[in-house]
């Protein structure tokens, strides 16, 4: 067997049975979205693509409905709720998997999600000779004993490694040791159990690549840098209406109609950066037929699309506002507007551009029936 050609058959357990909210993720993070997919579809399709028989997923109680969604169209897996630990968790899967009778089985964190084929290789073939085989990668830092926050001494790296997954075991074996596992402390993994069982455990090579998501930089690090978005809004001008736009009340005899207070300017700026993180319209968020919304300040739904732009791990970059209208003239409201979107917007001044153009009396902004705004944004990933 070679890490390129066909691989011996193998069962696997995922391991997703965990609350995972250290990664700030709506969701708990096997379920949370990665490049494109749940983090768990990753690895259970690295997995199957590479010859998977069957898969076992240990997944939290009350998540069947996020796990079905995730592995939706991937037959081979089934479910099964977790345990008290990740030691309980994989007893159950690896029992769910005994009417199988497989050889071989890989236990898989479902945190990680690039999962090489080639340590899955290098893993199955060391199986020939251990009853247990762990991915590792050397320890290149300096380490320290700390005692009461004081460094109290050093550590021997040399003889210090970092396990990773997948592990793999000889099916007997390793579920013999999680049903004779009486430890008073949670295993860290599944090599820990079988070694209280007498096992030999080998060590392959790991790869970088099997990075755990842990924290929410670890979802932000994954986003393009700089993302855009374009808007576009009207509203019609009415007698009675005040006129608010861009932010600040504009004396005219006319004013915008609208559900809210119909800033048009600000709207096209909402859309834009809503647009920019993939994140629907000011409608879905703020449709017009929910009554708390009547009479709204738009201004605060701009706070709430920064926010949400923060919340995807982006900052505004830059923000490129036209006003069509014949009148008011903008000219004289232009500074003004730039100060009140770049405070709304959490940026300096010089991030937003405030323009004003006209139709040459053609159209609906021609007649003077209404005032239209487009407007591009810009946003940049978070450090």
């Amino acid at each position: 067997m070679t890490e390129t050609g066909p691989l011996p058959p193998f069962c696997v357990v995922i391991v997703a049975a965990g609350k995972g909210m250290r990664a700030g993720q709506p969701v708990p993070k096997q379920f949370a979205m990665w490049r494109g997919k749940p983090v768990l579809r990753h690895s259970a399709e690295a997995l199957l693509n590479a010859g998977a028989s069957s898969i076992v997923v240990a997944i939290p109680a009350g998540g069947d409905a996020a796990a079905q969604e995730a592995l939706r169209g991937l037959e081979e897996c089934q479910l099964v709720t977790g345990g008290a630990s990740r030691q309980h968790s994989v007893r159950l899967a690896l029992e769910a998997l005994e009417q199988d009778s497989p050889a071989r089985v890989l236990i898989h964190d479902a945190a990680r999600p690039i999962l090489p084929r080639e340590v899955i290789a290098r893993v199955l073939t060391a199986l020939d000779t251990h009853t247990g085989a762990i991915p590792v990668l050397p320890v290149v830092d300096s380490l320290a004993r700390e005692t009461d926050g004081v460094m109290s001494g050093a550590a021997d790296r040399s003889a210090l490694r970092r396990v990773q997954t997948p592990q793999g075991f000889r099916f007997n074996e390793i579920l013999a040791a999680h049903r004779a596992w009486v430890g008073d402390a949670t295993a860290g993994d599944d090599a820990q159990v079988l070694q209280s069982h007498a096992g030999s455990i080998a060590m392959v090579p790991g790869d970088e690549a099997l990075k755990k998501l842990t924290y929410a930089e670890d979802f932000m690090g994954n986003l393009p840098p700089m993302r855009v978005g374009t808007g576009y809004d009207v509203h019609k001008l009415a007698m009675g209406e005040e006129l608010w736009l861009g932010g600040i009340r504009i004396e005219h005899d006319k004013g915008l109609a609208g559900h809210s207070d119909a800033d048009v300017a600000l709207h096209a700026i909402i859309d834009a950066l809503l647009g920019a993180i993939g994140n629907g319209d000011i409608g879905s968020h703020f449709p017009p037929s929910d009554d708390r919304w009547k009479g709204a300040a738009s201004s605060a739904f701009l706070e709430h699309a920064v926010s949400l732009v923060a919340s995807a791990g982006y900052r505004v970059g830059n923000i490129d506002l036209t006003i069509i209208c014949e009148a008011p003239k903008i000219g004289p409201h232009r500074e003004a507007m730039r100060a009140t979107i770049a405070a709304l917007c959490s940026c300096n001044i010089d991030q937003i551009s405030v323009k004003a153009t006209t139709t040459e009396r053609l159209g609906f902004t021609g007649r003077g029936e209404g005032i239209a705004a487009q407007a591009v944004a810009t946003v940049m990933r978070e450090a």
